[in-house]
């Protein structure tokens, strides 16, 4: 009797499970780690495009007036002295006086006169609200250089205000069309419960905006002021206009050209005046920006 032998049968590679989920947890983790990196990449590379320049004008202020706009970028010797110079130039507090007042007291009038009328626009319905809100658009979009010309003689001539910051500061006590904008914005995000149930408990339209409307548009009013304060603060052309024949009443951005004009060559005097310039700003902007951000983010959720 013949034995036949059977030959084995190769059965195929079965995978186990396990080793298929660890190898998809691999990959994942490996694509999330490129992810992570090309992300930071660009966020590192944009955060330098923006932050080199500040570097340059900082390093420059601290050079020695020979070393000033030459190849060599990091100072041979850090001239800190540059500072107090440029704070004991004459006039220059003078400046940074008319420049707070300009910012602080222009930022007050606007936020303060287009509340009003920006809780208005938001919450009352009357005839003519879109025309009046067109209007409003219309005078952001309107550029100053157009009425410039009436304007001076108005301000100059009937109101002797020329040589002043006042013809540049009373105007925001009547409003300022971009700050009624973007409040307006803010306040219809705000659910119209609240104030009516405000007027049911019989608060008046003034009480409920101070007492209702004001704590819940924080955020709103923060960013505002900010954008108003840093227009004001880095004006140029409105000091230009009014206030160029007479030195006592300059700003900071207009005195700031008249120093670069009187030390052609000391680059690194001009770039330490930059620097005192831009300072408050980014101090202000650092411990603003949640308040500023929160507002602008809100700002035209609904329209």
């Amino acid at each position: 009797m013949t034995r036949t032998t059977l030959a084995p049968v190769e059965s195929p590679e079965v995978t186990a499970p396990g080793t298929a989920a660890t190898e998809a947890r691999r990959t994942a983790r490996r694509r999330a780690a490129l992810e992570w990196i090309g992300v930071h990449s660009l966020a590192i590379a944009a955060s330098l495009f923006f932050l080199l320049p500040f570097v340059f004008v900082f390093l420059t202020a601290v050079m020695s007036d020979d070393q000033a706009l030459t190849r060599d970028l990091w100072p041979d010797t850090w001239e800190w002295g540059n500072f107090a110079d440029v704070w004991n130039t004459p006039g220059f507090l003078t400046w940074w006086r008319n420049t707070l007042l300009y910012a602080g007291l222009g930022t007050i009038l606007a936020v303060g006169s287009s509340l009003p009328v920006a809780y208005a626009l938001a919450k009352f319905r009357f005839r003519g609200r879109n025309l009046m809100m067109m209007l409003v658009i219309a005078a952001m979009m309107l550029p100053p250089q157009v009425v410039i010309v009436p304007m001076y003689l108005f301000w100059a001539r009937q109101m002797d205000l020329a040589g002043t910051l006042w013809p540049l500061i009373i105007p925001f006590a009547f409003g300022n069309a971009f700050t009624i904008f973007l409040l307006r914005q803010f306040l219809l995000t705000i659910p119209r419960e609240y104030t009516e149930a405000a007027r049911i408990d019989g608060c008046g339209e003034l009480r409920t905006l101070l007492k209702v409307v004001v704590p819940m548009a924080k955020p709103g009013i923060a960013a505002s002021a900010l954008f108003h304060f840093f227009y004001c603060w880095n004006d140029y052309f409105g000091p230009q206009i009014y206030a160029s024949e007479n030195p006592a009443a300059w700003t900071l951005s207009y005195g700031l050209e008249s120093f670069k004009g009187a030390h052609q060559t000391d680059w690194n005097l001009t770039m330490a005046a930059t620097v005192l310039v831009m300072a408050p700003v980014i101090v202000v902007f650092f411990f603003a920006q949640k308040a500023f951000v929160e507002g602008v983010t809100l700002t035209g959720v609904k329209g």
